[in-house]
């Protein structure tokens, strides 16, 4: 026999909950099946977006298949030198080569000591040139013979304080009268790079503005820049004399007057840009 009561035991569902599941399962189902909808249109949407087409901008490279422009600028820039190049000749002569060098090395010795009272350091002193040559005597009737020998030293100071130059270069003229020489004197600066620089970006602008009249006169753009060359001089120095002062100078009751003024660096740099297509 079939326990009446234990099949309804084993079954314990209310008849209103059993109606209910059928609902659910639907109701579940019908949002399962919206977001498959809505999933759907999403990917359809990134698909057609994908799809579009979008305007490409073609990139200007430097290649050789490319047209470039090649632009050039020159400028200067102009500063007040603070430094002062001295080369000084100390000549000596005597009977015998040993005699010449030993009085030359004492009129050198003088020099240096006359340099160093007047603010310039013995870094700054340098010995630069040496030669010893024999003297010869020429008879107007016979053989020409050795007289004796003459030295001749090149020092070449380099003075930062340029007020005290003058002194310095009297200093010297008056320690060794008519043996010493001078054989130039030129003005730069002791940070070239600074006025450099200056020319520099001065060049670089000019080019540019060289490039872009020519890119708008060919009716063309401009495109990257492909390369930049700066050809940069070496620091030029002022020559402001050349020659024997000794004659001049030493019977001077003041120092040399020197006057730095203003000196020019100039620079200059080629521009080659890449043009964009037509």
């Amino acid at each position: 026999m079939v326990d009446e009561h234990a099949a309804e035991d084993g079954d314990h569902t209310p008849p209103a909950a059993a109606a209910k599941k059928p609902k659910l399962g639907r109701i579940v189902l019908v949002v399962a099946t919206g977001a498959l909808l809505v999933g759907g249109a999403g990917l359809g949407l990134a698909l057609d977006t994908a799809g579009a087409s979008t305007p490409v901008t073609k990139a200007v490279a430097c290649g050789s298949a490319t047209p470039h422009l090649t632009a050039q600028g020159t400028a200067q820039a102009s500063g007040t030198p603070d430094v002062l190049t001295a080369v000084f000749s100390i000549n000596a002569s005597a009977a015998s080569a040993t005699a010449a060098l030993t009085n030359d090395n004492t009129e050198v010795n003088e020099a240096v000591l006359a340099l160093i009272a007047n603010a310039v350091t013995k870094d700054d002193i340098q010995t630069t040139g040496l030669t010893l040559q024999p003297n010869y005597t020429y008879p107007r009737n016979g053989v020409p013979y050795i007289s004796g020998y003459g030295v001749t030293n090149t020092v070449t100071a380099t003075m930062h304080d340029t007020a005290k130059a003058g002194a310095a270069i009297d200093a010297v003229v008056g320690a060794n009268g008519n043996a010493v020489q001078i054989n130039s004197l030129g003005f730069s600066f002791s940070n070239p790079n600074q006025v450099q620089d200056q020319a520099r970006a001065a060049a670089v602008r000019q080019a540019v503005g060289h490039a872009r009249a020519m890119a708008a006169a060919s009716g063309r753009k401009l495109g990257p820049v492909c390369s930049l060359t700066d050809t940069t001089p070496s620091p030029a120095q002022n020559q402001i004399l050349n020659g024997d002062l000794a004659q001049a100078t030493s019977g001077s009751s003041s120092p040399v007057p020197l006057e730095s003024g203003s000196q020019s660096e100039t620079d200059q740099v080629t521009l080659v840009y890449a043009l964009e297509a037509r």
